[in-house]
């Protein structure tokens, strides 16, 4: 029925696309620690940084410095997220498995989020790609706003798969579609996800996924179900759309926790340990005053309940 595979990888996000939306972020040593931690918690995909400008994310102006000194621990993947191709300049000098640029598909977002058309910024992709690949990295292509978008609505596939083929002509080993408002719906996540599966077959695909109105774990369920190879999450539901109105407990990414504790109960195999993610929320949670969003953090787990001592 549910046509889910047996198992997924999670990428985590929250030490860039979290920490990008909180204004008390986290130290160099603590950014480490967390990676730490994830990687005990089998976490092997990090995205730990981002190459955009220090003026615009203090909070990630470390990135050089959280590169130099994470764990390289073998089967872990490390990515950071380059703006343009100056960023892509900068992360060719650090020792990173992979670079991810993303390039909304349409261009009210393009504008707003990065100063840029859609086709200003696929003008500098193959520069980057070229780039990436001299540096031994592999390149990621997020298509954000995917299949809605705040500035223009439900999004054509049209002016997806534009990004997609400029992508894949560019040589990404990978693209993910991105749920950036968490207004997207199942039916177009699954529909997305088929068309990129069969318009793209020799690109990895994935997506990424954001929770306002709780789409996020039904969202995650019809990508899985269309084919896609990964799902991206943030340790307590950290930043995601934290910039659009809304009350911050119900908006942000698709929380880690709330996903592997879905996954398990699905059997779908993640290799993350579902308690050892609650550490590492309640430890960025408390380190960071950010509203707790995750349903994991909020409502307990399902062996929380069945072990639990009611009162007489």
């Amino acid at each position: 029925m549910w046509n889910l595979p047996e198992k997924t990888r999670v990428v985590e996000v929250g030490l860039r696309d979290g920490l990008q939306a909180v204004e008390a972020g986290l130290t160099t040593e603590q950014k480490i620690d967390v990676v730490h931690r994830l990687i005990e918690a089998g976490v092997r995909e990090i995205e730990v940084a981002s190459f955009a400008h220090p003026k615009v994310l203090p909070q990630l102006a470390d990135a050089e410095q959280v590169l130099a000194q994470v764990p390289r621990t073998s089967g872990v993947r490390y990515r950071a997220l380059i703006p343009n191709l100056r960023g892509a300049q900068r992360a060719a000098e650090c020792e990173i498995d992979e670079v991810a640029v993303v390039i909304p598909a349409e261009d009210g977002m393009a504008l707003k989020n990065q100063g840029r058309t859609t086709d200003q910024l696929l003008g500098e992709l193959s520069a980057i790609g070229e780039l990436a690949r001299s540096a031994g990295q592999r390149l990621v292509v997020a298509v954000a706003c995917a299949m809605f978008s705040p500035c223009y609505g439900p999004v054509e596939p049209e002016r997806r798969n534009r990004v997609l083929t400029a992508a894949q002509d560019a040589g990404a080993a990978g693209v993910y579609l991105a749920t950036t408002t968490g207004q997207e719906h199942p039916r177009e996540l699954y529909d997305a996800v088929i068309e990129t599966r069969q318009r793209f077959p020799e690109v990895e695909c994935g997506v990424h996924l954001h929770n306002r109105n709780g789409f996020g774990p039904a969202n995650a369920l019809a990508a899985l179900s269309a084919g896609a190879q990964w799902v991206e999450s943030s340790f307590a539901g950290l930043g995601g759309d934290m910039w659009f109105p809304g009350d911050p407990t119900v908006l942000g990414n698709m929380a880690t926790e709330d996903l592997v504790h879905l996954l398990d109960g699905m059997g779908v195999h993640t290799g993350v340990d579902l308690e050892a993610c609650r550490s590492i929320a309640e430890f960025v949670i408390a380190e960071t005053g950010f509203p707790v969003s995750s349903f994991v953090m909020r409502g307990g787990t399902r062996d929380d309940l069945a072990t639990a001592t009611w009162p007489e």
